[in-house]
C-alpha cells in the first residue's frame, strides 16, 4: 500500500499537489482504492473517494509505526550534491530523527543563505519520499547549516564524532551504553574527513571520538554504516 504525507487535516485529510498527481498518472488508482496516510506522526488507512475533486476518506487510524528505538542525529560535514542527496536518502530509510548539515574546514560546499533555502527544500523534498518508500511515520528534521562552535552546545545525551585517528574506542562498545530512549548525536566530516584541529576541539567540548575499523569509509559510506549500526542494535533491544 502507498504511503503518503499529508500536509494538513482541515475536516479531510488533504494531500501535496505532487502527490495527487502520483496516485492518478503514476499508480493510475482508482476510486475505493486504499492508501496509507500520514500526519501528524500518525497513520491513517484512507479510501479514494473520488478524483474530480480528489476526496479520501478515513477508513481507520493504525497503530504500527516504524520507528527505531533511539534518537538519532547525524551532523555531517558539508558535501557535493550528489554525495548528499545520497546521504539524506540513506539516513531517512535507515530511521534517523535529525540531519544537520555543517561548515567544516575541508568541506568544498558552500552555501549562503539563499543558496541553502533553496537546497532545503530540495532536501525536504528527498526526505519525505525517503520516509514513505521505507513506511515511516516521520520526516527527518534537516536543520540549517551551523558551524562546530554551534555544534558543541547541543544537549544530546550521548556525543560521538567519527574518527580516523581514534582506534581503541570502538563504536559497538558506545552502543552497549544506550537505552532506547537515549538522545545521540554523531558527527561526521566531509570529503577529507575531520581536522585534527576540528576533531580536537570537538573532544575538548565533550565529544568522544569513536573508531569503525581498520578500514576508511568515504563521507557517504560512513553515515550510511553508522544509521545501519544504531538501527541494528536498536532492533535487538
Amino acid at each position: 500500500m502507498q504511503r503518503y504525507f499529508a500536509k494538513a487535516y482541515d475536516k479531510n485529510l488533504i494531500l501535496e499537489d505532487s502527490d495527487i498527481h502520483h496516485i492518478k498518472n503514476v499508480m493510475r488508482m482508482k476510486e475505493n482504492d486504499l492508501i496509507e496516510v500520514v500526519y501528524d506522526n500518525k497513520l491513517y488507512i484512507c479510501e479514494i473517494v473520488s478524483f474530480n475533486p480528489f476526496n479520501i476518506r478515513v477508513n481507520k487510524i493504525a497503530e504500527k509505526e516504524n520507528n527505531i528505538g533511539m534518537d538519532v542525529t547525524i551532523a555531517v560535514g558539508l558535501v557535493k550534491e550528489q554525495k548528499m542527496d545520497l546521504i539524506l536518502q540513506k539516513l531517512t530509510e535507515l530511521g534517523v530523527n535529525t540531519i544537520i548539515p555543517v561548515n567544516m574546514e575541508r568541506s568544498i560546499v558552500r552555501l549562503d543563505d539563499a543558496r541553502f533555502r533553496k537546497k532545503k527544500e530540495r532536501w525536504i523534498s528527498i526526505c519525505k519520499e525517503a520516509s514513505e518508500q521505507s513506511k515511516r511515520t516521520s520526516i527527518p528534521v534537516i536543520e540549517d547549516v551551523i558551524d562546530l562552535k554551534d555544534l558543541v552546545k547541543r544537549k544530546e545525551d550521548i556525543k560521538l564524532v567519527a574518527s580516523t585517528k581514534e582506534k581503541d574506542k570502538m563504536f559497538n562498545y558506545y552502543l552497549q551504553r544506550i537505552n532506547n530512549c537515549a538522545k545521540i548525536i554523531l558527527v561526521v566530516g566531509p570529503e577529507g574527513g575531520l581536522s585534527e584541529k576540528e576533531e580536537k576541539f570537538l573532544c575538548d567540548n565533550g565529544f568522544d571520538g569513536v573508531s569503525f575499523g581498520n578500514l576508511i569509509f568515504r563521507v557517504e559510506t560512513a553515515c550510511i554504516y553508522a544509521a545501519s549500526i544504531f538501527n541494528y542494535f536498536s532492533s535487538m533491544r
